[in-house]
């Protein structure tokens, strides 16, 4: 099985991420476009270390396509038999589908010869693997699923969890607000991020029994936490993290993904339905273009299944090779950063204060 090369010319450690090569609605084409992609220097500088790609998957499929892209000496290509469909229990595939590129990218993580797994694959098949194959981190019950979206000022909110747990307790609450706040002191360098607690108020007497504990405990640690936040502060400059259970979260993220669609529709309809209008949106195509890349939701795709003991990132199934460049970038971030053992020891800080 190829494993690739542990230590640049330095001696320094690459950062070796695995993609998963079925993973996605068009996959295998888009996750190869994507690997072609970040070969080139211009994403390799983006960080300080080396960078190593390989693709876990079916030989026979897989074969063909990177020698046809001429990248196969620069790709690992790791073999799998199997291939986890989107139609697939998280059940089935963890107990029925064990050499599939989901199971052995995880595995392979696990053991240490590669740093991440990257993939657009089954969502839940691609939890439940990971959560049995990697464990998660000591201190952490749950993991949970992050989601980055953008924020007034060119800036971000990080969201979690957004569909991982649906019934959380208040404990698991925090364990997400802290495994957050070090994400984005980690990826986005925030010495101290706001945390926020999602709830249907800003006042302390709203909310599920649960979201009441969870606020008197959160102000209890040293997590710079300003209280509880709104849905519309999501897109807001006064919060950097959010923390919400699964159903809430992910609730609150498909309703944003169908408002963007929304607007966007409406925008095209408005600026095609006369001549005035077209004459005005060729007028603002610039900025009309810097709009369009401001809320492109492929801008900020990869989320990470944090909590584990290891790095996992999920892209969106629909995701195009742009796309899933992002996902690949944030999986590449998370390692530069040394992410778990930042959260572990945040953990365990909070545990003996």
């Amino acid at each position: 099985m190829p494993e690739p090369d542990h230590t640049t010319s330095e001696g320094d450690r690459d950062i070796r991420i695995l993609v998963d090569g079925h993973g996605g609605d068009s996959a295998p084409t888009m996750v190869l476009d994507a690997l072609e992609m970040v070969l080139s220097p211009k994403f390799a500088a983006q960080f300080s270390a080396s960078l190593a790609f390989g693709v876990v998957g079916q030989e026979e499929v897989l074969s063909p396509l990177l020698r046809e892209r001429g990248i196969e000496n620069r790709i690992s290509l790791v073999a799998a038999t199997d291939v986890i469909e989107m139609c697939d229990s998280p059940s089935h595939a963890l107990r029925r589908k064990k050499d599939s590129s989901i199971h052995v990218g995880a595995r392979l993580v696990r053991d240490g010869s590669w740093d991440a797994l990257v993939s657009a694959g089954n969502t839940g098949a691609l939890m439940a693997i990971s959560k049995v194959v990697l464990k998660t981190l000591p201190g952490i019950d749950r993991p949970a699923i992050a989601s980055m979206i953008p924020a007034v000022n060119d800036g971000c909110t990080l969201m979690l969890d957004a569909g991982a747990n649906s019934e959380c307790t208040s404990d698991h609450l925090i364990q997400f607000a802290i495994m957050g706040s070090c994400y984005m002191q980690a990826t986005e360098g925030l010495s101290a991020p706001r945390v926020g607690l999602l709830n249907i108020g800003s006042e302390d007497i709203k909310g599920t029994d649960v979201i009441k504990l969870t606020s008197t405990k959160l102000a209890e640690t040293d997590l710079n936490y300003i209280g509880n936040v709104e849905g519309t502060d999501l897109f807001g400059n006064d919060v950097d993290v959010v923390v919400c259970d699964g159903f809430v979260g992910n609730v609150a993220l498909k309703t944003m993904e169908g408002t963007a669609r929304f607007l966007a529709s409406s925008m095209r309809k408005e600026l095609t339905s006369s001549l005035v209008s077209k004459a005005g949106a060729l007028l603002a195509r610039s900025a009309l273009n810097r709009f369009k890349d401001r809320v492109n939701p492929g801008k900020y795709n990869g989320a990470p299944l944090l909590g584990l003991n290891g790095i996992v990132v999920k892209s969106h199934g629909g995701a195009d090779a742009e796309a899933f460049v992002s996902a690949i970038a944030v999986a590449c971030k998370e390692v530069d950063a040394n992410l778990t053992d930042r959260i572990t020891q945040s953990v365990q800080e909070m545990v003996e204060a």
